[in-house]
């Protein structure tokens, strides 16, 4: 039993690792939808773009290797892709209300 723990010890420390470089790809990822929003706002576009969201789902279930299922991965990005948008709703109204504060 003792084994046991420790390898589940270890797994969980390499999940947390992994948890860590997660948040960080996460944000890495807001950023740029951060600055996608700021270049939708000066074209006009709008936030949400079906054709890329779309394109986003056929990425990411293409390059599946599993152990998680295509659907599963589909769920999580649709959070993500979710997030994003929101990120670039916020970016887009804020340059709106205040042009002065974005070239």
């Amino acid at each position: 039993m003792e084994h046991a723990d420790k390898s589940m010890d270890e797994l969980r420390a390499r999940i947390d690792e992994l948890d860590v470089q997660l948040v960080r790809l996460l944000n890495e990822r807001a950023q740029h939808a951060i600055e996608i929003g700021r270049i939708k706002e000066r074209l006009g576009l709008d936030a949400y773009s079906p054709a890329r969201e779309k394109q986003v789902m056929q990425n990411v279930t293409r390059d599946n290797p599993g152990p998680l299922s295509d659907a599963a991965v589909r769920r999580l990005f649709e959070r993500i892709v979710d997030e994003s948008r929101t990120i670039e709703r916020v970016v887009m109204d804020t340059m709106r209300t205040s042009p002065e504060r974005h070239p």
